[in-house]
C-alpha cells in the first residue's frame, strides 16, 4: 500500500523508478523494525502502519490507513491542530499518550522526523511505551517521599561501604549529612566508646556469607550521645551475584532498651531477694554505662524527714557519711528540696544557686557543676527518697535523661515499697500492730532464746503473765477507743519498767506477757510489784480518769517448766489465783494450781455435755409481796446443775467457765425456752403464777435477732408479754453497741418487762437508768444481807427504794435470809421480797406445793408496765 501511495505521487517514470526503489527500502526497514512505526503524510494522515504497531495500539493497519495521524497520538500541552500536535512530536524522544481504538490510552516516547520523497514531505513516528517505565518512577518518587519521612536512619552504601545515599531521619538521628559521610565507612564513624568492637567483624562475616545481619548495637550520634539501635544491614546483589552494595535500616530502641535492661535486671536482682542498697547501686551503675556522663545517687527519706543515702556508687563514701541524716526542707540542697516540694528540681549551677548555699561544700569539690533530681514516690504518692543526676558541667538533663529519669524512678519506687511492704510484713507477722509489742510468735521466738542462754549459763528466769483487771467494763462503759488506749499505756508502760534484756509481749486482748532473763523468785517479786504500781498509775480516757489495776501470775524457769509455753500456761494459772483473789496483786505458780486449771478444763467438757444432752434443769424462787405475804408477785428462773459424777455444780463456778469458754449466750437461751415451756405447763393446768423472771447474758443482747426470738417463744407457748421479765445487768445497759440498744428498744415496744439486775453495786447506773425502759429494779443481796449490821447499808437500801418509787419502777429486793431483814424492808414499804426466808429454789412440782401449803394468790396488780421517765 506504501508503494502505490508513494508512486501515485511520483512525476515522471525515471523519478518512479528511483521513487519506488527508494520506497521498497524504507518500506522494508519499517516492516522489520522492531519499534512501533508510522508514516504521515502531508494531509497528516497515516499511510503506513507497521506490525509492531499493530501490536501497540491492538488494531490492523487497515482500520487506521488514511485516519488522522491525532486518532493515535496526542501531544502533552499542545494546541488541538493537527499542525501543533506535529510539531510538538517532531525530534527525540517526546512523551505523548498513546490512543487505543478501545478509548484507552498509555504513556508512550516518540521520535518523529520529517523526510522527503519527491515533492511530497512525509513524517515518520517511532513509538515506545514507557508506562511501566513511569509507573515505577512514580514508585521511585513516592519511595523517595516515603524514605526520608521515616523516623528510622535508613542509609546505602557501595560494595566498599562507601555512603552514597542516607535519607532525612539518619540526618535528624545521628546528626550526619551525606557530604560529612565521603570516604568513611559508616561503622567507624558511629562506634563509640561502649560499641560492641565485633559489630565490623560480624557485618563481613554476614556479606560474605551472602546473608542479611540484624542485631542491636550501641552507636554514638554526631553530639556524641549514645543511642541503642536495631539495626537491620542488607546485602544487594546483580543478575550475576556480584555485590553492588548494602542497604541498611536503624530504629532508635534506646527507651526499650533500657527498659529491657534495667527493668530485667532490676526485676531478677528483686526476685533473688537482694539488698534494696545492692538493687540501688545496680540502678546507678547501669545509669552511667548507659549515659557515662552521669553521676548518679539515690537517697531515701525516713519516717522523719532525714536522709538516708542508698546509692552512690561513683561518689566518695565521705560524701554518702556527710548526707546521711540531713534533714530535707526547702534550703536542703537539691535533694532535700526535691523531696520536700515533692516535685524535680534542676540546678544548672550548683556554685551560684541559692538552693544550694548550704551544701555546694559537699559537692563542689567533686567537679560536680549541676544536679538534676526527682523525688521518688510511692503509688500513693508519698515521698519515699530521691534520684539525682549530676553532671560535670553546667547544664540540664537531655532527652536520653528523661528517658533514664522516667525508667529509674519507676524501678526504683517498686524497690522502695517492696521494702517497705516487707518491713510492713514483718512488722504485721511479728508484732503486734496495737501496741507495737512482740506478738505470740515473736515473743516465742525470742523467749526461747533467752531461756536456752539462761540454760546455758545454769541460771533460772521468770515469766510474767500479766493481765488488766475489770477491762471489760472499760470497754463496756467507755467504748473500745478508750480500752484501745489503755492497752497502749499499759503496754509503754511496761516496756520502760522492764528494759534492757528482758522480753516484753502482748498475748492477747488486756493480757501482757513478760520474760526476766537471769531473774530469781525475790526479784521477781519485787518486779511484779513494781509493774503493779506502774499499771496503777491513773490514764485519761476521754473525759474520764481510768486507775487501771492487773493481776499477776509468775512462773520460775526451770523449776515450773523449761519451755516457754508450760511456763506461759503456768504463769496463767497463777495470773487467775491473784485474780480470784480479789485482783490488783501477784501470785506464784504453785502444783496446786496445775489441778484446779485442769479440773476446770474438765468441767468445760462437763457442761458442753449437759447441755447438748439436756441435764440441766431450772428451779425457782417465789418473789412475794412485801406488804401483803400471801401475795404471789412472779418467781424467778434459777440454773441448776446436778452431775452425775461431780454431785451439784453451784451456778458461782460453772456460769464463769460458761462465759469464758463463750457457752454463756447458748445456756441463757436454753434457759429461756425451758421457763417458756414450764409456764406454759403452768398456764395450761390453772397454776396462777403471774410472770417468770429470767436471767440474760449481755453477749445475747448483742445478736439482733434476740427481739425476734423472745417473740417467736411467746408465739410458740400462747403467752402474753406479761407472762415474762428479762433481768438485764448493768453491763448491758451500758453497753454502746447499737444492737443492744435497738434490742432493748424492740424488747420494751414488745411488752416485755426489763428488770435490772443487782442494782447499787455499778458506779454508773443512775446516769442511764431515766434513759432505758426499765421497769424493775432488783437490790443487790449485799445490801439485804447487812441490814442487820450496818446503818450506812440501811441508808442505801431506803434510798435505791425511794429511787424506784420516784422513777415509777417496782424494786425487788432479793436475798431476805432473817425476820430482822424481813422486817426493816417490811417498814420501809418495800413492794416485793425474794429469798430463804420465804423460800429456796424449787422444782415446779415442789413449788407447786409449796404455793397450795401457804396459800399463796397471784397479786392483783403486778406491778406498773414499762415506763420510760425522759
Amino acid at each position: 500500500m506504501l508503494g502505490r501511495t508513494l508512486t501515485s505521487l511520483a512525476p515522471g517514470r525515471d523519478a518512479r523508478a528511483t521513487t519506488a526503489s527508494s520506497q521498497d527500502s524504507l518500506w522494508q526497514v519499517l516492516e522489520q523494525s522492531v519499534d512501533a512505526a508510522f508514516v504521515v503524510d502531508a494531509r497528516h494522515r497515516v499511510v503506513l502502519f507497521n506490525p509492531a504497531a499493530e501490536a501497540l495500539w491492538g488494531c490492523r493497519r487497515e482500520d487506521v490507513h488514511g485516519l488522522p495521524f491525532t486518532r493515535l497520538l496526542a501531544a502533552p500541552q499542545t494546541a488541538a491542530s493537527p499542525e501543533a500536535t506535529l510539531a510538538a512530536l517532531t525530534g527525540s524522544h517526546r512523551d505523548a499518550t498513546l490512543r487505543r481504538p478501545d478509548g484507552s490510552e498509555i504513556a508512550c516516547s516518540v521520535s518523529m522526523s520529517r523526510m522527503e520523497v519527491g515533492t511530497h514531505a512525509f513524517h515518520t513516528a517511532f513509538v515506545r511505551d514507557t508506562s511501566e517505565q513511569q509507573r515505577q518512577l512514580a514508585r521511585l518518587r513516592q519511595l523517595s517521599i516515603v524514605v526520608d519521612s521515616s523516623d528510622n536512619a535508613i542509609f546505602i552504601s557501595s560494595a566498599d561501604r562507601e555512603v552514597v545515599y542516607v535519607n532525612s531521619g539518619f540526618t535528624r538521628m545521628l546528626g550526619y549529612r551525606l557530604e560529612e559521610l565521603r570516604g568513611i565507612r559508616p561503622a567507624q564513624l558511629l562506634s563509640g566508646p561502649h560499641t560492641d568492637p565485633s559489630l565490623d567483624a560480624r557485618i563481613n562475616r554476614a556479606i560474605s556469607a551472602g546473608e542479611g545481619l540484624q542485631t542491636e548495637v550501641l552507636l554514638y550520634t554526631k553530639s556524641g550521645r549514645p543511642l541503642w539501635l536495631s539495626a537491620a544491614i542488607n546485602p544487594v546483589h546483580d543478575e550475576d551475584g556480584a555485590l553492588l552494595g548494602l542497604v541498611s535500616v536503624l530504629s532508635d530502641i534506646t527507651r526499650t532498651k533500657m527498659h529491657q535492661v534495667l527493668h530485667n535486671k532490676v526485676l531478677d536482682a528483686l526476685v533473688h531477694e537482694w539488698a534494696v542498697t545492692d538493687v540501688m547501686t545496680l540502678i546507678c551503675r547501669e545509669v552511667e554505662h548507659i549515659a557515662p556522663e552521669l553521676t548518679v545517687s539515690i537517697i531515701t527519706v525516713d519516717s522523719e524527714g532525714l536522709m538516708r543515702t542508698l546509692a552512690s556508687p561513683s561518689l566518695p563514701e565521705a560524701w554518702a557519711r556527710k548526707v546521711d541524716g540531713m534533714a530535707i526542707g526547702p534550703r536542703a540542697g537539691v535533694c532535700g528540696a526535691a523531696a520536700w516540694r515533692g516535685r524535680a528540681v534542676l540546678v544548672k549551677d550548683i556554685a551560684s544557686d541559692p538552693l544550694c548555699a548550704n551544701t555546694r561544700h559537699l559537692t563542689s569539690p567533686l567537679g560536680l557543676r549541676a544536679c538534676w533530681t526527682h523525688p521518688i514516690k510511692s503509688s500513693s504518692g508519698r515521698v519515699l527518697g530521691t534520684l539525682s543526676f549530676y553532671y560535670r558541667e553546667n547544664r540540664g538533663p537531655d532527652e536520653l535523661h528523661e528517658r533514664l529519669a522516667d525508667t529509674c524512678l519507676h524501678l526504683c519506687s517498686l524497690t522502695l515499697e517492696r521494702e517497705q511492704t516487707n518491713e510492713r510484713v514483718h512488722q504485721l507477722a511479728f508484732y503486734d500492730t496495737l501496741t507495737g509489742l512482740p506478738n505470740r510468735i515473736m515473743f516465742s521466738a525470742k523467749a526461747e532464746q533467752a531461756l536456752a542462754n539462761v540454760a546455758q549459763a545454769n541460771g533460772t528466769a521468770a515469766v510474767l503473765f500479766i493481765d488488766l483487771d475489770r477491762f471489760k467494763r472499760v470497754n463496756d462503759a467507755q467504748g473500745h477507743a478508750a480500752g484501745d488506749g489503755l492497752l497502749r499505756d499499759v503496754a509503754a508502760r511496761l516496756s520502760e519498767e522492764l528494759g534492757g534484756i528482758n522480753i516484753v509481749g502482748r498475748q492477747a486482748g488486756d493480757e501482757f506477757v513478760a520474760v526476766l532473763p537471769m531473774c530469781s523468785a525475790e526479784q521477781a517479786g519485787s518486779v511484779a510489784e513494781r509493774l503493779l504500781g506502774a499499771i496503777a498509775t491513773p490514764t485519761a480516757a476521754g473525759l474520764m480518769t481510768l486507775h487501771p489495776s492487773a493481776s499477776i501470775g509468775v512462773a520460775m524457769f526451770p523449776d515450773d517448766g523449761r519451755d516457754i509455753d508450760l511456763l506461759v500456761r503456768h504463769a496463767d494459772m497463777a495470773m487467775y489465783r491473784a485474780k480470784s483473789d480479789g485482783g490488783g496483786g501477784f501470785r506464784f505458780f504453785s502444783v496446786d494450781m496445775n489441778r484446779l486449771a485442769q479440773e476446770r478444763v474438765s468441767l468445760e467438757t462437763a457442761l458442753r455435755d449437759a447441755l447438748r444432752l439436756d441435764q440441766l434443769q431450772l428451779q425457782y424462787q417465789p418473789q412475794v409481796g412485801g406488804g401483803d405475804e400471801r401475795q404471789l408477785y412472779g418467781v424467778e428462773a434459777l440454773l441448776r446443775w446436778h452431775h452425775a459424777d461431780l454431785g451439784v455444780i453451784p451456778p458461782s463456778r460453772f456460769v464463769p467457765v460458761a462465759e469464758e469458754c463463750g457457752l454463756i449466750a447458748e445456756l441463757s437461751l436454753w434457759v429461756l425456752r425451758q421457763a417458756c415451756k414450764q409456764m406454759a405447763d403452768w398456764r395450761r393446768r390453772g397454776i396462777d403464777i403471774p410472770r417468770v423472771s429470767v436471767n440474760i447474758s449481755a453477749i445475747n443482747f448483742r445478736e439482733p435477732a434476740l427481739s425476734l426470738q423472745i417473740a417467736g417463744l411467746l408465739d410458740e407457748h400462747g403467752l402474753s408479754p406479761d407472762d415474762l421479765t428479762l433481768e438485764i445487768t448493768e453491763s448491758v445497759m451500758l453497753d454502746p453497741d447499737p444492737d443492744v440498744l435497738e434490742n432493748i428498744e424492740a424488747i420494751y415496744v414488745l411488752g416485755v418487762r426489763l428488770s435490772l439486775d443487782d442494782f447499787g453495786t455499778g458506779y454508773s447506773s443512775l446516769s442511764h437508768l431515766h434513759r432505758l425502759p426499765i421497769s424493775e429494779l432488783k437490790l443487790d443481796q449485799s445490801f439485804v444481807r447487812d441490814i442487820d449490821t450496818s446503818a450506812i447499808a440501811r441508808t442505801l437500801t431506803s434510798s435505791v427504794l425511794r429511787i424506784g418509787e420516784s422513777l415509777g419502777m417496782k424494786v425487788v429486793a432479793e436475798g431476805v435470809e432473817t425476820e430482822s431483814q424481813h422486817r426493816f424492808l417490811t417498814e420501809q414499804r418495800f413492794p416485793v421480797l425474794q429469798g430463804y426466808l420465804f423460800s429456796p429454789p424449787l422444782l415446779p412440782a415442789p413449788l407447786e406445793h409449796w404455793l397450795t401449803e401457804h396459800r399463796y394468790t397471784a397479786a392483783v396488780e403486778a406491778g406498773p408496765a414499762p415506763v420510760r421517765v425522759a
